[in-house]
């Protein structure tokens, strides 16, 4: 697994798994330890995903130690109110997943109070008891007006980007300000029959590669990290097997027209 470098030094691989959508305890927990077992090092959820509490015990239970684990969790728009609401919804978090740090905190929305909640997040970053903070959906103009006033600067955006909402600007910008773009949802939901789409499918051919893999080489050379999530431990694998082939010029031409 490949990994970057952020803006404040720490290592994260550049693909994670993401548990969106899987709400059932036993399920997720053993989607997460299969997802460590074959390869993740990266857990990403969040209090709206209704599964911290099976990640933490997952990634308690996985079998490597917690220090081997990057998890991301997220302060959701509901408990931004307030530095205090912040500060108390940090806490809950680290006891619902019975972890002692969190490795990443970001903001889930550019919603509520954000200020006084960043200066929560400033102040666990500070006490250590979290490696990296940033932020999740902020448009360039927003973040533009949230960077101006900031003791510490978010390392991460996590934006939606997929072949149908490519956000060529937005990234640019974003990379700009020496802050990491991290997809979500790269697979589009499924949504447009992405997995059958024609031009992607005919350069999976080409490199004897299904078009989810594709997907991610293409998001992975344009220096964006990637959250994808499946329950199936064969995908899982091959989610991963992207490291082994680079796209050409035309290829990135040919999935830039969707």
């Amino acid at each position: 697994m490949k990994e970057i470098t952020l803006s404040n030094g720490m290592r994260i691989p550049t693909l994670g798994y993401g548990v969106f959508g899987i709400p059932d305890p036993k399920q997720c927990e053993r989607a997460v330890v299969n997802a460590v077992e074959t390869g993740y090092r990266l857990i990403d959820t969040a209090p709206g995903y209704e599964n911290e509490e099976a990640v933490g015990k997952a990634v308690r239970n996985c079998g490597l130690s917690r220090e081997e684990i990057i998890v991301t969790t997220k302060l959701e728009a509901s408990q931004m109110g307030s530095y205090d609401k912040a500060m108390r919804a940090f806490d809950n978090s680290l006891k619902t997943m019975g972890l002692d740090y969190m490795d990443i905190y970001l903001f889930h929305w550019p919603m509520g109070d954000v200020y006084g909640a960043w200066r929560a997040l400033e102040q666990i970053y500070k006490e250590g008891r979290v490696k990296a903070i940033g932020v999740c959906n902020f448009w360039p103009y927003r973040l533009a007006d949230f960077l101006l006033d900031q003791q510490i600067l978010p390392v991460i955006n996590q934006i939606e980007v997929h072949p149908f909402y490519q956000r060529k600007t937005d990234i640019t910008w974003i990379k700009d300000r020496n802050i990491q773009v991290q997809a979500w949802s790269p697979f589009a939901e499924g949504k447009n029959d992405i997995f059958n789409n024609p031009i992607l499918k005919t350069i999976g051919l080409k490199y004897e590669k299904s078009v989810a893999q594709v997907v991610l080489r293409w998001l992975l050379q344009q220096g964006i990290c990637v959250l994808s999530k499946t329950i199936s431990s064969e995908r899982m694998v091959e989610n991963q097997q992207v490291f082994d082939f680079e796209l050409n010029e035309d290829d990135m031409k040919n999935i830039g027209k969707l």
